[in-house]
């Protein structure tokens, strides 16, 4: 089993060097001030933060903690990647348990490259009637989008590079790295 070694400046994770592309301090200010962006909006409306598993629990975790309000959280796990390839397929593995018609709904999603995540899991909570939707992404490739999904809050717009930490993972490596880093270049 490969281990990875985490100067702070980059990281190995088995066969492939990442390097830094936002800290901790980067990435915790910035959750900090869409949590008070999504406060503003739905502070007294005690929304439902559904995190998108796996790789946005860091994300969820954190916002949430930055939201100042009541809230609730269901997970719902969907996948369209494999190594560092999107598949083309969104598989769902996990659903909700909430009833959601009527609900203020705020999806946290970990990136969006694509955009065929987002895409088929709003075409699913649309037709469960919810009050509204918000979406929030940590991370968004804009010119990677083949889906059009509108995100309405971003923590960082990033080229079209794979990226591990913070909850995103390299074939299981990386998630608990508290910074982003992205694939360094050969």
């Amino acid at each position: 089993m490969e281990t990875y070694t985490s100067p702070s400046d980059h990281v190995q994770l088995h066969d492939l060097l990442f390097v830094s592309l936002f800290s901790e301090k980067e990435v915790q200010e910035r959750v900090q001030e869409l949590g008070q962006a999504i406060t503003q909006t739905y502070q007294d409306k005690q929304p439902l933060f559904i995190s998108i598993l796996s790789g946005a629990f860091v994300f969820a975790a954190d916002l949430m903690r930055a939201f100042d309000g009541n809230c609730e959280v269901g997970f719902v796990k969907l996948s369209s990647y494999s190594g560092t390839a999107s598949t083309g397929e969104v598989k769902t593995v996990m659903g909700l348990e909430k009833e959601l018609r009527g609900r203020h709904i705020i999806v946290v999603e970990d990136i969006v490259d694509s955009g065929r995540t987002l895409h088929y899991f709003l075409e699913y909570l649309s037709a469960q009637e919810p009050a509204s939707i918000c979406t929030v992404a940590f991370l968004r490739k804009p010119e990677a989008a083949v889906f059009p999904v509108k995100v309405d809050h971003v923590g960082f717009d990033i080229d079209d590079r794979f990226v591990v930490g913070y909850g995103l993972d390299y074939e299981g490596l990386g998630r608990n790295l508290p910074g982003i880093y992205q694939l360094a270049e050969r």
